[in-house]
């Protein structure tokens, strides 16, 4: 089973005892997979569909904790994937359907609120109800990367207005999201991993969040060991470079003029470096007498340096 899976597969076990957030729950999943079916003589029917069983087994849940109401459950074909089933929940009765789109503000004076979209967020004011709403949400149309990979979590809606739903709740825990349309889907997603750890502790998703966070350290760990090796060798790369230069240098210098012209100072540096070609600066200082400190040394090598630059060019030679 994918993350996503196994997080809707632990949101679908966690189940409100408070049935305002039950309702709330019922609400989001309503909205995001539903469709409200209106027969002539103007009689409601309810039909949610899924690929994920653990959406309609929560949905079937919920209805009964809420509602007391019998469902009828159907598995066909999925017609845009023949490797996939699809899981239909139907609520037949005409005045069960009715409870629920007027217990979730679906419904309004006999209406369909536009898009299945929940009004005014009477049904989300309460923070336990946002937590709810963001579950069934999830539960219906979300997913989330597995921790391995780049962090990415989402909930894809098929109207604008219920994707900035979703943000305005997100926004309301302090959660940063964006919104992008995807094909015919407005989606909210996160891709920062603080962030998603916070969006599953919010829905209630604490197996998944300590999975995540604990390969989250473990990603932080090998990203920040592996930052100090490349650094490392990169230091390590670039003296071992100057080494080489310097001992090129200074073997140049004595072999056209010799040492015996250099000022005190740099002959003995000049000397030091042939004989510890793999020394460090400040090994460099410590070997002469007296010793000289790193900035020292480092000054006398530049001297140097510029010093064989300056016969190459008289002699219109090249490194």
């Amino acid at each position: 089973m994918s993350f996503t899976g196994d997080v809707k597969e632990e949101l679908s076990r966690q189940l409100s005892s408070a049935r305002h957030c039950q309702i709330a729950e019922i609400a989001a999943i309503t909205s995001i997979c539903g469709r409200i079916l209106i027969s002539a003589n103007d009689r409601f029917c309810i039909k949610i569909q899924s690929e994920n069983i653990a959406v309609v087994r929560k949905y079937f849940t919920l209805l009964k904790k809420a509602f007391n109401i019998s469902t009828s459950v159907s598995i066909r074909q999925n017609m845009s994937s023949r490797r996939s089933r699809l899981y239909v929940i139907t609520i037949e009765d005409h005045e069960d359907s009715l409870k629920v789109l007027q217990a979730t503000k679906l419904l309004h004076n006999n209406d369909i609120e536009e898009n299945l979209s929940v009004a005014d967020n009477i049904v989300i004011q309460q923070t336990c109800c946002k937590r709810a709403f963001l579950r069934g949400a999830f539960l219906a149309a979300g997913s989330v990367n597995t921790p391995e990979k780049n962090y990415h979590f989402e909930i894809a809606c098929a109207t604008e207005a219920k994707a900035e739903q979703i943000q305005n709740v997100l926004r309301s825990f302090d959660i940063d999201s964006k919104i992008i349309l995807r094909k015919k889907y407005y989606v909210t997603y996160i891709k920062e991993g603080e962030q998603i750890v916070n969006v599953l502790n919010i829905m209630e998703a604490h197996v998944a969040l300590m999975e995540f966070e604990n390969v989250r350290i473990l990603k932080d760990i090998r990203n920040s060991v592996n930052r100090k090796f490349n650094c490392e060798t990169a230091n390590i790369n670039k003296t071992v470079s100057a080494a080489v230069k310097q001992k090129l240098d200074i073997e140049y210098i004595r072999d056209t003029i010799g040492f015996e012209g250099l000022a005190e100072g740099l002959e003995d540096i000049a000397k030091a470096r042939l004989e510890r070609p793999e020394a460090s600066l400040k090994e460099l200082g410590a070997a002469l007498d007296p010793p000289v400190g790193k900035s020292g040394v480092n000054h006398r090598l530049r001297k140097l340096g510029s010093i064989a630059d300056a016969l190459r060019e008289e002699r219109g030679e090249t490194l």
